[in-house]
């Protein structure tokens, strides 16, 4: 009971997190956390520092725990060019670091994003990483084992449980498997997360919210499950999230699947829907409204849209709309060689069909190839960041 209150008084706290400009006020019997930003050293063509957003102290049996913060890293060149920054969310297990570098030893997305004129907000998911961890108000937490990253994010060429695994080629020095000195890296970075999915969209959704409340206008960047708090701050505030670039966003719509290899290569996994709300587990903000998740039927579509594709799940038709996620432009962008690359046209689909189209990458297109799920680590990183910044460029205004 102690935890669930925490949480509640966090999500408060969050969900009232300060306007742009502003200071919040104190509230009687707790601190809020100082909104100044520290220096980080070891930067030298521009800016870089850090503060968090949202917290508060709360009391927890015998100890004071500060909850509901999230840690927020910023870096600008000397001179920032581009009109908005962009706002980096990590996926499941990572943390920030994925964006700084890449296990072996080059400069990540921050750098190249930051040379091209962006000013970068890196975040670290709340109750993980440098926003702290604290199972005693959060709950049970979990972690990766290293055979459930070889077989989907870094050597899915060696299992071959999907069609486009044998594409992967990026990885750094071949397979990611222990041993291989750029996985060693990768893995010694996993950190603990919520065992909960949906308790991690409770505290993360409000303090993204908060940030560009903070920062103004921007960019969100999402990777994997990030997508799902990129939904649901494009639906919350469209007027602040000038575009939203989903990175293999969390998916199918509604149902996980398991990936087992072969000709019928995947398969539903469980009877119990994933994502409520099709791409989220929180309420979305439907017309005609819905009530319950019970209002949104579920059908599968005939066939899949292409060979090595999954036959989608979508809304029963006549569809209820997203006119808030209509009103910002998103791309959904896709490995050659990801697990994603099975499932995200399923995403576009049911975006599409809720009158939120987004325009879709595909890596393979723009002769980025044999990338897996974590492009941002591999051996082409750069070159995916540019297509990325390609389209902010030319799509933003």
């Amino acid at each position: 009971m102690i935890a669930k209150l925490a949480v509640a008084t966090a999500l408060a706290v969050l969900a009232l997190g300060p306007a742009r400009g502003q200071t919040p006020p104190q509230a009687q019997g707790a601190a809020q956390i100082p909104q100044k930003t520290a220096a980080e050293p070891g930067f030298a063509s521009g800016q870089a520092g850090y503060f968090f957003i949202g917290g508060r102290y709360q009391k927890v049996d015998d100890k004071t725990v500060m909850v509901g913060q999230m840690f927020v890293q910023s870096r600008a060149p000397a001179q920032v060019s581009q009109p908005y920054p962009i706002v980096m969310v990590h996926g499941v297990s990572q943390t920030g670091v994925n964006f700084l570098g890449t296990p072996d030893g080059r400069p990540g997305w921050v750098q190249r994003f930051v040379e091209r004129g962006f000013k970068v907000y890196v975040v670290d998911q709340v109750g993980r990483g440098r926003s702290g961890t604290n199972p005693e108000v959060y709950g049970p937490y979990t972690r990766f084992s290293p055979r459930t990253l070889e077989e989907t994010y870094t050597a899915q060429e060696v299992y071959d449980l999907f069609p486009q695994a044998r594409l992967h080629t990026q990885w750094p020095g071949g397979p990611g498997v222990p041993g291989n000195a750029a996985f060693d890296q990768f893995f010694a970075s996993l950190v603990p997360y919520l065992a909960s999915a949906q308790q991690t969209e409770e505290l993360v959704d409000p303090a993204l919210t908060a940030l560009l409340e903070k920062v103004g206008p921007a960019v969100v960047l999402t990777h994997g499950q990030g997508g799902l708090f990129g939904w649901a701050v494009s639906d919350a505030r469209p007027d602040l999230v000038k575009a939203h670039v989903a990175i293999e966003p969390n998916g199918p719509p509604f149902f996980d699947v398991r990936l087992r290899g072969g000709k019928d290569f995947y398969e539903k996994a469980g009877d119990g829907r994933a994502r409520a709300y099709g791409i989220t587990r929180l309420p979305l903000t439907f017309d005609p409204p819905v009530r319950s998740p019970d209002d949104l039927g579920v059908v599968q579509a005939k066939a899949p849209s292409a060979e090595g594709r999954i036959r989608c799940w979508l809304q029963g038709e006549p569809a209820r709309k997203l006119p808030n996620l209509a009103r910002v432009p998103a791309v959904i962008v896709t490995a050659e060689a990801s697990f994603r690359a099975p499932t995200d046209a399923c995403t576009a689909e049911f975006l599409a069909q809720a009158g939120a189209p987004p325009d879709t990458m595909r890596l393979a297109d723009q002769n980025v190839r044999g990338n897996g799920h974590m492009m941002m680590l591999e051996k082409n990183s750069d070159a995916v960041a540019d297509a990325l910044i390609g389209w902010i460029v030319g799509r933003v205004k």
